[in-house]
């Protein structure tokens, strides 16, 4: 069976040839650019199974290169694994507000390089198998293929951590999650977030449900749960 497509964002070779050796052994099929401007035209000409997107680039840089691919409709399910320098911390949040999954801080080992990689095909490929699974909850309905939620007909833009985090919760209406498990199903292990950030995401969350917003409670101590009706 054919492994997944790999494209590789980075103007080091010693770290394109790093990480093609390694993901080549494992048997996915990698292709390398070096520039932003390549890799959107090589992300729409070939749709990637995933890409690893390195932030500093000269030209087209990596969060502008994400940005732009999250707000194409053609390339906006392709997972985004960033690499980065140390000291890039407000660039790391930013591109995982942008829609990326996850990131990779330089250096890296091959090991860790892997394993991100599976970790994050491995909760794309889950959220193809649950993409057709509609949550319908009086007046709302969440459809997770479309990215897409509706209050009695009407679209709610949410940005994709606060519809991870609504569709978790009202996945299992009643369960009382924490906020590292909610940390955790919404954008994966080592999400760099506080427990305040859940906390404010969470806030904007309920601000965008409107009235429907107090169906997400806030339990004392532990973390939050969606109402059971």
């Amino acid at each position: 069976m054919a492994k997944e497509h790999i494209l590789v964002v980075d103007d080091e070779e010693d770290i394109l040839e790093l990480v093609r050796y390694n993901l080549d052994r494992e048997g996915y099929k990698i292709n390398c650019v070096t520039s932003g401007e390549e890799a959107l035209k090589a992300a729409r000409s070939k749709l990637p199974h995933l890409i690893l997107l390195d932030l500093m680039l000269p030209g087209v840089d990596g969060l502008e290169v994400c940005t732009i691919l999250k707000h194409d409709q053609k390339t906006e399910h392709i997972p985004i694994i960033m690499l980065t320098a140390k000291g890039e911390e407000a660039d790391i949040v930013t591109g995982l507000e942008l829609g990326a999954d996850d990131y990779i801080p330089k250096p890296f080992s091959p090991r860790v390089l892997v394993a991100r990689v599976k970790a994050v095909l491995r909760r794309k490929s889950v959220a193809e198998t649950d993409r057709d699974k509609v949550i319908r909850i009086k007046d709302i309905v969440i459809h997770p293929g479309r990215r897409e939620v509706l209050i009695r007909g009407k679209a709610v833009e949410l940005t994709s951590t606060e519809f991870g985090i609504l569709y978790y919760l009202a996945g299992r209406p009643g369960w009382v999650f924490t906020r590292q498990q909610i940390i955790d199903a919404a954008r994966g292990d080592d999400y760099p977030v506080t427990d305040r950030s859940v906390d404010v995401h969470v806030v904007g969350l309920r601000k965008k449900l409107g009235v429907f917003g107090r169906l997400i409670e806030t339990v004392r101590g532990v973390g939050y749960r969606f109402k059971e009706l």
